[in-house]
């Protein structure tokens, strides 16, 4: 069973399609960051699942324990982005799933901006999709919330940064042709 969390309340601008595919031609294996904001507080961590779900409405899905605190706030403030990182953003990477010690502020240092939702986009990303979430379900002691997106950007000049087998790297060996 699923509940609709946050309805349209008016007619807004939906990404255009061929943005939309642009970004997701990018993504490769799951390394993005996804990020809300909530309150006065921006909240920000590596996705442990992202993935299309159709293109008109364009939609996209990610999947987040609810025992963590981005969870929460992407329920409250029915808003999320995510970012699709490049090779050379290994640190960034580390820093928003909580690896590098020390770091209170994960966005610290950051020229973070917004577009539609009011989300915090990370800047110089391989691409970027902001969203309002539609439908959130269920799913053990996860939840998936399924995005619209409203907005989104696609720089597409480096190679995707690859997570596998532990390790983040580059494993592909040239640029994705967008579709």
């Amino acid at each position: 069973m699923h509940k609709l969390v946050h309805p349209r309340k008016k007619e807004e601008a939906v990404i255009d399609p061929q943005i939309f595919k642009n970004a997701l031609s990018h993504w490769a294996s799951g390394v993005t960051v996804v990020t809300t904001q909530h309150g006065q507080a921006r909240v920000g961590m590596t996705a442990s699942s992202f993935s299309s779900v159709s293109v008109t409405p364009p939609l996209i899905l990610i999947c987040v324990a609810q025992k963590l605190h981005t969870h929460g706030a992407i329920t409250d403030s029915g808003i999320f982005a995510v970012h699709i990182l490049h090779a050379k953003q290994v640190e960034w990477g580390m820093r928003f799933a909580g690896m590098i010690p020390g770091i209170e502020d994960r966005f610290q240092g950051i020229d973070v901006q917004t577009a539609v939702t009011g989300a915090p986009i990370l800047p110089g990303v391989l691409a970027w999709l902001d969203c309002e979430v539609r439908h959130a379900y269920a799913g053990g002691d996860h939840t998936i919330f399924v995005g619209e997106v409203v907005a989104g950007g696609s720089d597409g000049s480096e190679l995707p940064m690859l997570y596998y087998h532990r390790n983040w790297r580059q494993l592909a060996d040239e640029i994705p042709t967008p579709l």
